[in-house]
């Protein structure tokens, strides 16, 4: 294969000094960012495989489709509007009139198979597309917009809903951002490079962290109280919403379509993407104080495979970075607002229990597991099919501006 003189790439064998394996240049590129999800600060990007190659830069600059990965805003928004985690929502086959002679459109999940009246926590643990289109036909899309909007995500999303399957096109930077608000607790912040610039006399002429430290520049000790750093950073979402998305990512590694990171062995949360065509795969996720975001694709789009997913491709890159991340740090549990209520729910009905199989699901103040099994979506045709049909039939069905994703 190999002739003397050729120039070729290599890398380490892992334990075995002096081996190396022969590898080739990649067709396929990427980016991943890795950032402070309490202030935004951006530890490490990278941009692509090479930058000698390429200049351009994949993680600001790259407009692609993050697929499902952009589920958890549209979950969210559901949360922060009166749903809870053990909201049982039909995942079965809708079909949305577009109008305008574009046709009907009949999203469909990943394995084609609807997987029928599911909890919230199930929906997004599992990527269910179906659950998702209706979840965000009965919020409404012109809400699932301001969300997006308020997380960084999009600045003016169409509002179809289509566009809650992640058929928009935005960037690593921006996905990773909404995604450290969620860690955070639901307050904005600003990605950024630079922490603060001085002028050649040390003043300081600009920085990033705006928030107030009150009596910080006292120049002697009188008595006075202890510095007090006031934290005025808008709240984006409650942070009570904020816990129980991330309770529900959560899941997605343990029990979802990311399994393959609980190999870190510490407390993780994300979401995969995978569009489709399989043409981009993401998986974007957090510690409790470190959000990253990884992005694979080639730069002019086409599948990576007919049974590429994220799981497979996208994940695992994720779940490698955080193992040499977190080595040395202790395996931190996400914090839980005060008010959040822990109460035992079966993880198939998200009804109460305490038996095998319960789970401790996160409620806000005034609300509860459901006492009867009531299902959100439903519509008369459901009806037909022999499902038993809520009094909120007929919400998900009918005329509407569906997209073409």
């Amino acid at each position: 294969m190999l002739s003397v003189g050729d120039v070729v790439y290599v890398e380490p064998v892992e334990n075995r000094p002096g081996l190396g394996r022969l590898r080739q240049l990649p067709e396929v590129n990427g980016a991943i960012v890795v950032m402070d999800p309490h202030t935004g600060r951006v530890f490490a990007m990278v941009g692509g495989f090479s930058y000698d190659q390429s200049e351009f830069n994949r993680a600001t600059q790259a407009l692609r489709q993050p697929g499902s990965s952009f589920k958890p805003f549209v979950y969210a928004t559901a949360l922060d509007n009166g749903y809870t985690p053990s909201s049982i929502v039909l995942d079965g086959p809708i079909e949305i009139d577009q109008g305008g002679g574009l046709g009907v459109w009949k999203p469909e999940n990943y394995d084609g198979k609807p997987a029928g009246p599911r909890t919230l926590r199930f929906g997004i643990e599992h990527s269910k597309n179906l659950m998702t289109v209706r979840l965000a036909k009965d919020v409404g899309m012109p809400l699932v917009a301001e969300y997006a909007r308020r997380f960084g995500v999009y600045d003016d999303m169409l509002p179809v809903l289509s566009m809650a399957l992640g058929a928009g096109e935005t960037t690593v930077m921006r996905m990773t951002t909404g995604y450290a608000m969620l860690a955070n607790g639901g307050r904005r912040i600003k990605p950024t490079l630079i922490d603060r610039i001085q002028d050649r006399w040390g003043a300081t002429i600009y920085r990033h962290d705006e928030r107030v430290c009150e009596g910080c520049s006292a120049q002697t000790w009188a008595n006075q109280r202890e510095p007090r750093l006031v934290d005025n950073r808008e709240q984006v979402l409650d942070p009570l919403t904020a816990y129980q998305m991330t309770s529900m990512l959560e899941g997605v590694v343990q029990r979802g379509t990311a399994t393959v990171i609980k190999d870190v062995g510490k407390r993780l949360a994300g979401k995969t993407g995978t569009t489709n065509e399989a043409k981009d795969v993401w998986f974007v996720g957090f510690s409790p104080d470190l959000a990253v975001g990884v992005y694979l694709g080639f730069d002019k789009p086409k599948s990576l495979g007919d049974s590429a997913t994220a799981g497979q491709y996208a994940a695992p890159v994720f779940r490698d970075f955080m193992r040499q991340a977190l080595r040395d740090k202790p395996d931190t549990p996400f914090r839980v607002p005060a008010n959040i209520k822990l109460i035992p729910v079966d993880l198939r009905t998200g009804m109460r229990s305490s038996g095998a199989g319960s789970f401790l699901e996160a409620f806000k103040p005034g609300t509860a597991p459901p006492d009867s099994y009531s299902i959100i979506g439903l519509s008369a045709t459901d009806g037909r099919r022999g499902i038993s049909v809520s009094p909120e039939a007929d919400r998900n069905v009918g005329s509407g501006t569906g997209g073409l994703y």
